[in-house]
């Protein structure tokens, strides 16, 4: 699936300018390009966080949250999360609610990969456990959301820059919708 997947490329106002071959867009020039980000709850309110795989290009190894992807041509927010969600992680969602519809970030990792992208945040509910694709994730864990937003804090560097960014910008919808999961 992977390597048949593309980034669709867009301009400084978001309009689509063109797609090219996922892991050929992400190296040290990556054009900004469209993604999405999800941070999972399951019903006790807690948040997966994942830990990538050392086969990811970018950022191998670090804790992130749940799940982030590249929509494809003529997907939905919606449909993509859904197909990116059973692909990493193995879980259906449900009660998507998008939280930062504007985000958007440009950062380097230490081996020199940049990831330029226009990502809209989404919060979703899991209805069904975790069943983690190798390929993708090395780790994961649920965990309450005050501590993840106190380690963030406390040790960005131990994260995804994304990550960290998204809980800054998103806090009071992330907050608000880790009691909504329990309902």
């Amino acid at each position: 699936m992977g390597t048949h997947e593309h980034v669709i490329l867009v301009n400084d106002r978001g309009a689509v300018i063109g797609t090219q071959e996922k892991y050929a867009a992400h190296s040290s020039h990556t054009p900004l390009h469209l993604a999405f980000s999800c941070w999972i709850f399951n019903a006790q309110g807690e948040c997966l966080v994942t830990r990538r795989a050392m086969s990811k290009k970018a950022w191998p190894g670090v804790w992130t949250n749940s799940v982030c992807g590249h929509p494809q041509l003529g997907e939905t927010p919606e449909q993509a999360l859904i197909r990116r969600c059973r692909f990493e992680v193995g879980i259906e969602i449900t009660d998507i609610l998008s939280i930062a519809p504007a985000f958007r970030y440009c950062e380097t990792d230490p081996s020199g990969i940049v990831e330029n992208e226009l990502c809209p945040v989404f919060a979703a509910l899991a209805t069904s456990v975790v069943t983690r694709n190798h390929d993708e994730v090395m780790d994961y864990q649920w965990v309450k959301l005050d501590a993840l937003l106190c380690a963030l804090e406390a040790t960005p560097w131990a994260f995804s820059p994304w990550m960290v960014m998204e809980a800054r910008e998103a806090k009071t919808e992330l907050l608000a919708y880790a009691p909504r999961a329990q309902q």
